[in-house]
């Protein structure tokens, strides 16, 4: 009675069904890396991972379609999985998203959940670039670094301070070394501007003083 109940298929698919599913689970994949793509604030754009969020949306539906109900390839599949190592750190807490995204469209669309799997790509596409866009629920600038040389000899308070408080809402140190021979000092700020477009101001700003020199503002996708 028991080998009868691991071994039960009550649900073979025919070839169209097969063809159907991983098609379904290759357009939910698209959309789901067009959504990564779209809300990613990174450096350098990650193409591999991408790709692999489609494949893995793909392979996901095609397991769930061989295991069907079958606890006896279940099974099997466990012990095959294990001896996969992933050596691969995730940079990024959102990647991990993503991936757990793919994986559970993979296995809506693997089972035959077609509207779970349709409406919920959309749904959480939906919601995932609303959360990029609009920085919501909490309305939080994201930290850049701002970097520059400078050369002034006034240690209580640098003329460049007054700048930075007038554009940023904090600001820390994180680096400062000298550069070669001379006493002239490169800086290095954690900064949150006020506003999104004070940056250029800021720069403005600094550039007016005659100390201050080579500024770089380093954003996550971008350097100014």
């Amino acid at each position: 009675m028991l080998n009868d109940f691991l071994y039960i298929n009550l649900f073979p698919l025919s070839g169209w069904e097969i063809g159907r599913n991983i098609l379904l689970a290759l357009a939910c994949g698209l959309f789901i890396s067009w959504i990564y793509r779209k809300s990613y604030h990174g450096a350098g754009y990650p193409t591999n991972f991408v790709k692999s969020l489609i494949l893995l949306t793909m392979i996901t539906a095609i397991v769930l379609m061989v295991i069907g109900n079958n606890l006896a390839r279940a099974f099997g599949l466990v012990g095959a999985m294990s001896i996969i190592r992933f050596r691969t750190a995730v940079k990024d807490t959102i990647d991990i998203v993503f991936i757990f995204f793919a994986l559970a469209v993979g296995m809506a669309v693997g089972v035959g959940y077609f509207k779970i799997a349709i409406l919920s790509t959309l749904l959480i596409g939906l919601i995932i670039l609303i959360l990029a866009r609009t920085d919501l629920p909490f309305g939080m600038q994201s930290d850049v670094l701002l970097q520059f040389t400078y050369s002034g000899r006034d240690s209580d308070s640098p003329s460049y301070l007054s700048v930075l408080h007038e554009y940023c809402r904090s600001l820390k140190v994180v680096n400062a070394r000298t550069i070669g021979e001379s006493e002239n000092l490169e800086l290095s700020y954690s900064i949150r501007l006020k506003k999104n477009k004070d940056n250029i101001g800021m720069i403005r700003g600094l550039k007016k003083i005659p100390e201050v020199k080579n500024i770089n503002l380093y954003f996550d996708e971008e350097e100014i």
